[in-house]
């Protein structure tokens, strides 16, 4: 990207602002934000959400580190806790509805974990019961909890939650220009 993911604006809001806040207008507590590469520069645009900042010192190995970072985090701060949502920054359609449809997937399902569902497979956010909690915090390598969301499949253990909009993530200049070129037209028609 040539810059730190989460401060590319979208709307007049970073999206680590617009995730940020989207987790805090839910149930969902407490909120631990996990950075890495640039974390002095982004943890400035964090200083006044009431929110766990969680370091990951070895984020050049992927994405597994900081999952891991975040469940050490969770876990420091209070072992009653018995579930988690991990989240993304870089879906810009993610929305405190999000969040509350896969509560309440987990609520009708009682899966111990309800998963987004979009280009036929399944994906962030998730949301995982405390069963998870061991194999979420000794994940390694770059794909985070992929592997955790297929295995459960195939033992009939998630729900998938329909989330098209979710497709849509930002990982190239080019991801950010189609996604503002089509705000733009969604606002001229």
């Amino acid at each position: 990207m040539g810059r730190p993911k989460q401060l590319i604006e979208i709307d007049g809001k970073t999206l680590l602002v617009r995730t940020v806040e989207a987790a805090l207008q839910t149930p969902v507590w407490p909120v631990v934000v996990v950075l890495g590469a640039h974390a002095a520069e982004v943890k400035t645009r964090l200083i006044r959400y009431p929110l766990l900042i969680a370091e990951n010192a070895a984020w050049v190995e992927g994405m597994a580190s900081s999952i891991r970072t975040g469940m050490s985090t969770l876990h420091s701060f209070s072992r009653a806790v018995d579930q988690v949502v991990i989240c993304l920054c870089d879906q810009p359609h993610f929305s405190a509805g999000t969040i509350y449809r896969l509560l309440e997937a987990r609520a009708k399902s009682n899966r111990s974990i309800v998963a987004a569902h979009y280009r036929n497979r399944l994906g962030a956010p998730a949301l995982f019961s405390a069963a998870s909690f061991p194999a979420l915090a000794s994940l390694s390598g770059d794909e985070g909890a992929r592997h955790l969301l297929v295995q459960a499949s195939l033992t009939g253990d998630v729900e998938a939650v329909d989330l098209p909009e979710l497709a849509v993530d930002l990982d190239t200049p080019g991801d950010i220009e189609r996604l503002l070129q089509s705000q733009k037209e969604v606002k001229e028609s």
